[in-house]
Parts: structure tokens; sequence; C-alpha cells
């Protein structure tokens, strides 16, 4: 069919973007220069495998039913030109040049007649390394899904798509009727029926751990100004190793815990108070199956978890960031006021139309920070064989908050990429240095080793 409807959590994320808080997610991706390799090559395959990619050449259309529903819809007069676009900063320092660039070019909402992604390959001006900035809207793919469509631009994963296309147009596939049997008929039925009660339960913890007393003022509470900025902080994968094996939990607990001292340390260096409770943080939980992946629409739910950045020592914060997931994780992802996801699923068009302005102030009730893992491919990487070096990735703004951290792990390295308001942080940088400075002084109280972690 080349027509599908849009799930409604991905329906609520279309509703929920305005001009000054684009709901688009997005990675810069970090690149080795190559003999021979140009800009001009790496312009062609970024737009030849983009263009390969099926679900890069829909758009959202509205349909007569459902009332206010839309639908992903092939786009007819696709032109991948639209979409990929070249780039140059002539900044000495080429990856504060890329960095500030992909924060303005993060400010862009996606136009809303085309299919909602772009690509920017960013270039220095005297050659050297380059990086791809790649932007897809939240209704477009949650994080493992924006994994799985931006990988189709890599060599490794190209071939492999490549080889897979060609093998099904030599074999004759039977046609599907998009209409189930009556057996698959019940069967979503009766996991429709398990899903609204859960939703049921899921607003009632909303209702619960609403806050009508805030975190307080502070600059991740500023009001919005739709500018962006962006700061990445690089971290030894294999130290992250060793301390989770001398305290246990895992790595993401670990990361957890030092956004929480970052935030801390960060706050000291600007003469802040230390609030009264600790901010809340939204930690999204992918809800595919293994091997699932491949399936359209966004598939998540999340965990809120109190960043413990009242506690002065950083093993105690990982202990109490582990003791909250452990509880987190034990109630499990389709409980608790942190899985709303789970309640947009449910909710019918015509809600998430004219109920996404008070969902996005309501954002704020709920927490103050998103703090999310992206997993990537665990194989060597490269681009019209030019090695990947770095992926930051990067997420959406909620509405009324400041700052939302992302973190991945490639070649022996944790990338984490801050997307914040510009105008409410305008020193993000400071808050990134706090994140590799808290991370060393974490590993050496851990392991007795007083070292910076080799880049």
């Amino acid at each position: 069919m080349s027509t599908e409807l849009l799930a409604p959590l991905d329906l609520a994320f279309w509703h929920l973007e305005s001009d000054a808080h684009p709901m688009h997610l997005g990675a810069l991706a970090v690149f080795a220069p190559a003999a021979g390799v140009g800009p001009g090559r790496i312009l062609e395959l970024l737009g030849s495998r983009a263009a390969a990619i099926p679900r890069l050449r829909m758009s959202v259309r509205d349909v007569l039913l459902p009332v206010g529903g839309k639908a992903w819809t092939v786009d007819k007069d696709f032109d991948v030109h639209r979409h990929v676009e070249r780039v140059v900063v002539a900044d000495a320092d080429f990856m504060a040049g890329a960095t500030r660039l992909a924060g303005e070019l993060m400010e862009r909402p996606l136009g809303r007649g085309l299919p909602p992604w772009r690509m920017y390959l960013i270039c220095g001006a005297d050659g050297g390394p380059f990086a791809v900035l790649v932007k897809l809207h939240h209704a477009l793919a949650d994080g493992m899904r924006a994994v799985a469509i931006g990988a189709g631009i890599f060599d490794e994963i190209a071939a492999v798509t490549s080889a897979r296309t060609a093998a099904r147009g030599r074999t004759a596939v039977p046609p599907r009727s998009w209409l189930p049997d009556p057996r698959e008929m019940a069967g979503m039925a009766l996991g429709r029926i398990g899903e609204v009660g859960r939703a049921l339960g899921v607003g009632a913890s909303v209702v619960r751990a609403g806050r009508l007393d805030l975190w307080g003022p502070s600059a991740l509470t500023a009001p919005s100004s739709g500018t962006r900025r962006l700061a990445t902080a690089d971290l030894d994968a294999g130290d992250l190793q060793r301390i989770r094996r001398a305290e246990g939990g895992t790595a993401n607990d670990i990361l957890l815990a030092v956004v929480a001292g970052a935030l801390r340390r960060w706050m000291a260096e600007r003469g802040d108070s230390l609030p009264a409770a600790d901010p809340r943080a939204l930690v999204p939980v992918s809800r595919r199956r293994p091997g699932g992946a491949g399936a359209s629409g966004n598939r998540l739910s999340a965990y809120l978890l109190g960043l413990p950045v009242t506690a002065a020592d950083p093993r105690r914060r990982l202990r109490a960031v582990r003791s909250a997931m452990d509880r987190n994780k034990a109630a499990g992802p389709l409980k608790g006021a942190g899985a709303v996801a789970v309640l947009a699923d449910q909710l019918p068009p015509l809600a998430h139309r004219f109920g996404a302005p008070l969902a996005a102030n309501a954002a704020r009730m709920l927490f103050d920070v998103l703090v999310t893992s992206v997993p990537l491919p665990r194989s060597a990487l490269s681009l019209g064989g030019c090695a990947l070096t770095a992926l930051y990735p990067m997420a959406p703004l909620a509405r009324g908050q400041s700052l939302a951290v992302a973190l991945s792990t490639c070649g022996g390295r944790v990338h984490v990429g801050l997307v914040a308001d510009g105008k409410a942080l305008p020193d993000l940088d400071r808050l990134a240095a706090a994140v590799e400075d808290e991370f060393t002084e974490l590993y050496a109280l851990v392991t007795g080793t007083d070292r910076t972690p080799v880049s």
C-alpha cells in the first residue's frame, strides 16, 4: 500500500510541533577524510542512498477518515535534491564550527509539504574531516527506527540493503491483503483491550505524578526562545565498563549518574543554588521487540528518574540512580507516569489535534530534562570509504524545557550530544565540559586511578 495512517503517538509528535518547538531528532556524524574522495562524491552518495530508503519518500497528508487523522503517502514529486545540501564552515577548529552550525540548522522546522527530513554535508574550507547532520521528524521515527533509517547512508549497510532489494526483485512475493484474517483480528482486539487497561493505569499515575511545586527558577525552566545550541562530550567506553564492573548496575545507570553530577558541577560553576528537590529526567525506553526495529511508527515508553544533584558524593549519586532505575524496571516500561507515551498511543486522532497544546504545556509538570541512550551498530562504519569517527545523537526539546541529553557508543567512545535552548543556556559548552570532568572524577574514585581517560 502507498498510504499508511500515522499511529496515534506519531500523530501526537506531529501536532506537538510549533515554530519554537521543532519536533525533529537528529545526529551529527563525523568522518575522517579519505584520499580521492571529495565533497561532490559524498554529496552524491548521500542523495542516492537516501533516495533508496522507501521511508524517506513518504510525506504526511490529510485523510477523511478517521476524523483528525493523517497518513503517510509516497511523495510522487519526490526530489532528493530538496533534502540534501552542502554547507561550509570557515572556522579553524572544524568541530567547533560544525557544532555551532548544527545548532543553527536544528532550529529550523522541517517543511510540512515534503517528506520530513533533511541531510546536511558540513565541510571545512580546506578539506580535512567532514560531518553529516541528519534531521528526522519524530513522527517519522523513534530513536531505534531513526538509527535503522539513517544507517542506510553507510557503505556497509547500503551494500547489504542493495543485495536484499535485488534478491526480493528476483523472488516473487505473493501480495498480502491489507485485511488480517479472523484469528489475527481476535488477537488484535484482545491486545487492544489490554493496552487500554494499561493506559488507564498510566493516566492515573500521570495525575498523581504531576507537580504543582516545580523544580524552581533555573536555566532549565526558562521560557523557550526557539533558538538551539549544540555541544558535545566524549567519554571512554572502556573506562565506562571498568566503572560498571566495580560498581555493578548498567552502563546507562552510570551515564545517568554522570549527567546528574555534571548538572551539579555546572550549577556550582555558575553560582546557582542547589535546588530543594532533585530535577526529574524522562528516560525513554523502546517498546520494540528484538528483531522488530524495522516496524514503522514510534514504539516508546519511558521511566521518570530523579537526578540526584543534591547528593555531594559521585558514588552515592550512582547508587541512588541504580536503586531508582531498578524500581522502574521492576514495575516495567508500561507502568507509571513515565509511560505517558503509552497513554498517548490510545487517544483518537481528534484528541491529538486539539489536545496537543495542552499536552505540550503539561510536559513541564512531569519532567525537567530528557536523557536518552541511542543504540548504534557495533561494527565499523564508513561513507564513501571515509571512516566514521564519532556520532553525536540529538533529541528534541519539550516545551518549557531547555536541555536534552542523548548518548551513543561508537568506536570505543561514548559520544554525548547536548541540545539546548540557545538563549536559556548560552554556556552549554561548560555543561559539556562538566560531563567529561564528572566522568573522570567518578572513574578515579571507583578505580583508585587518578588520570584523565585517553582521548
